[in-house]
């Protein structure tokens, strides 16, 4: 059985007695751990599959899957776990039935039925997930006059905003490129490679500007 997602094999490690004034006193009295599984060739689809409970341990061996629980440390603050919303997701979910792009929200986005992705990531211009190659402004327009979103506004944008009224307008959404235009580039392709060309970084810089403003509410 070909294990897709899946927490297996937990080991819970309970780090108990550290001490900090920074930290409130910590206890695994109590909690447990609810183990989601999506399996091949079964009827798992992020289905509840086991519970685990927090229990002291020595050295796990190396073959062992294992988290650590320390609330004496800290490393980055997670702000929330999502997916990527691009051309490809958006065109694939307008050409679903109205009653499964809703069941697809509430799998995707439900904090309750669902897995509560709270933050996603679109592209700027085309990316490995679009079906044709595209910007937003005509070749050479350095000064971005001929800027348009309206290819996203056929399928993207109308697809984010229905994400982000399935998490109740509680999306984090962040945007990237994969390429500038090719004509600001000194191999004048967006796809293979090159670099972005000295005199075109203003250019470049203000087309984040434009795509921000452009798509804010």
């Amino acid at each position: 059985m070909k294990i897709i997602l899946s927490i297996a094999s937990l080991v819970i490690f309970a780090c108990i007695g550290a001490s900090s004034q920074n930290i409130k006193a910590f206890t695994t009295a109590g909690k447990k751990v609810m183990v989601y599984t999506t399996a091949e060739n079964t009827d798992d689809r992020i289905s509840l599959t086991d519970s685990l409970h927090f229990s002291p341990m020595g050295q796990p061996l190396e073959t062992q899957v294992c988290v650590f629980v320390d609330p004496a440390r800290k490393f980055q603050t997670l702000i929330g776990i999502g997916g990527a919303l691009t051309d490809a997701s958006a065109e694939t979910f307008y050409k679903l039935p109205a009653a499964s792009q809703q069941e697809l929200l509430k799998a995707y986005y439900d904090t309750v039925s669902g897995i509560g992705y709270t933050v996603a990531r679109t592209n700027i211009n085309s990316c490995d997930f679009s079906s044709d190659t595209y910007t937003y402004v005509a070749d050479n327009d350095a000064e971005l006059k001929t800027f348009n979103i309206a290819h996203d506004e056929k399928y993207k944008i109308p697809f984010i905003k229905e994400v982000q009224k399935a998490t109740g307008n509680k999306l984090k959404l962040y945007v990237s490129p994969w390429s500038p235009p090719a004509w600001m580039k000194d191999n004048n392709d967006m796809l293979h490679g090159g670099k972005l060309k000295p005199e075109s970084r203003q250019s470049w810089a203000n087309y984040y500007v434009k795509f921000i403003m452009t798509v804010q509410p």
